[in-house]
């Protein structure tokens, strides 16, 4: 490269662009809806295939642990070398998952069709946080919660795909999930893979021959090591409690209140809605006051609205609920960027440990909380998991993210 044209790609690489940044997050918004779909099934298939609460548990251990355990596998191997298409393979899989799904005649079948839509998830993923990581520029905290908005505005339309198509129409609806596979793959073929194979090739040229970092906030290699490790016993304590909320919250309304299985869906979407402009406000906010404190304030910050939850009237639960979905998502996409921060010459591990690995594992807690609700009822269970946000504390023994700054 001339100095002119390294000078140019080098400034290019501080501005965001959002084309690309809107595309891949739209990407995320269709992957996320395909798996919202399993949850969003399970009043459906508890009556048509009679599964019990832990059977439950098990399609979302399944979910959850395909998706999760992998991500970080196949980040680590396109940290050595991307491959752009791998995201549209994810989502061919995750399509014949949803046709795997809807046909399903039995528990186990359900069970290989979540497998198959996981699959797709775990390798989506990490692609798709480099192409943020690449599309960011300077804000990476406002492009990731951007990403992140995609996605958990995905995993929101579970309660309304429940109301408006499966409730009337049954696990044949889960066709319809086809259609989010197929816009997916529009958006990447059009804008995401042409940029992203051009900006490889750029980032390649202008690292040759340098050294690459270890960690942006220099520090040792087994202080990076300490801070991941406790960041994702972090994570996976949010996780475990928003596993906890998303998918058995709606039988405890059902068990509680009184409520219908439609009607029990609304407060899981407010929960998951409220999640979606948390999210995309903490990022911003985390520009501004750093990672860190985001990252304690989204999860010690929801202690008082889930211990309060299980306890209060029906009209509070609504709002206590709305709260507490806005403050612990709130540091969903913060996570993520500290991680890149941690390891920024393996953006790809680092992401698939983080919304991967961490978030993924709550899928252990699905089948735990499944089972204890099989044994001692679901309201023992929503009063046990409102203690798990105090795992948020132990943000605070997380090295400072200013130091970069400084």
């Amino acid at each position: 490269m001339t100095t002119s044209q390294a000078n140019r790609s080098a400034a290019a690489a501080t501005l965001t662009v959002m084309p690309v940044l809107l595309a891949v997050s739209f990407s995320h918004m269709m992957n996320d809806s395909m798996q919202a779909v399993v949850p969003a099934l399970y009043t459906v298939l508890e009556q048509s295939l009679h599964l019990s609460y832990v059977q439950v548990g098990w399609i979302t251990f399944v979910l959850n642990m395909t998706s999760s355990v992998l991500q970080p596998v196949v980040g680590s191997f396109t940290d050595r070398s991307s491959k752009p298409y791998l995201m549209t393979v994810g989502m061919v899989l995750s399509l014949l998952g949803m046709v795997g799904i809807a046909l399903a005649p039995s528990f186990w079948y359900v069970l290989v069709a979540a497998m198959f839509i996981g699959f797709g998830s775990a390798i989506f993923h990490p692609e798709g946080s480099r192409v943020v990581y690449l599309a960011a520029g300077n804000r990476r905290g406002f492009a990731q919660s951007v990403y992140q908005v995609g996605g958990n505005t995905g995993s929101s339309l579970a309660p309304l795909m429940a109301l408006a198509i499966f409730v009337p129409l049954g696990q044949i609806g889960a066709l319809w999930g086809c259609l989010f596979a197929a816009a997916a793959i529009a958006a990447m073929l059009i804008c995401i893979l042409p940029w992203y194979k051009s900006r490889l090739r750029e980032q390649g040229e202008r690292k040759a021959g340098k050294k690459t970092i270890s960690s942006s906030l220099s520090l040792s290699g087994k202080q990076v090591a300490w801070a991941m490790a406790l960041l994702v016993f972090i994570v996976f304590g949010r996780s475990w409690y928003h596993t906890g909320i998303s998918n058995y919250y709606q039988f405890f309304m059902i068990d509680h209140y009184g409520l219908t299985a439609r009607q029990a869906q609304v407060p899981v979407f407010i929960f998951l809605i409220t999640g979606v402009l948390g999210t995309y406000f903490g990022g911003v906010f985390a520009d501004r006051i750093g990672l860190k404190k985001m990252i304690v304030l989204s999860i010690a910050g929801a202690i008082p609205f889930s211990l309060a939850l299980p306890y209060l009237p029906l009209a509070w639960a609504y709002v206590d609920i709305a709260v507490l979905g806005f403050i612990l998502l709130s540091g969903f996409s913060v996570a993520v960027v500290y991680a890149q921060h941690l390891m920024p010459s393996k953006v790809g591990l680092a992401s698939g440990l983080t919304t991967g690995l961490a978030f993924g594992m709550g899928a252990i807690g699905a089948v735990v909380l499944g089972k204890a609700a099989d044994i001692v009822g679901m309201t023992d269970v929503m009063r046990s998991i409102a203690f798990l946000p105090f795992i948020g504390l132990l943000a605070l023994l997380l090295p400072s993210d200013r130091r970069k700054r400084a």
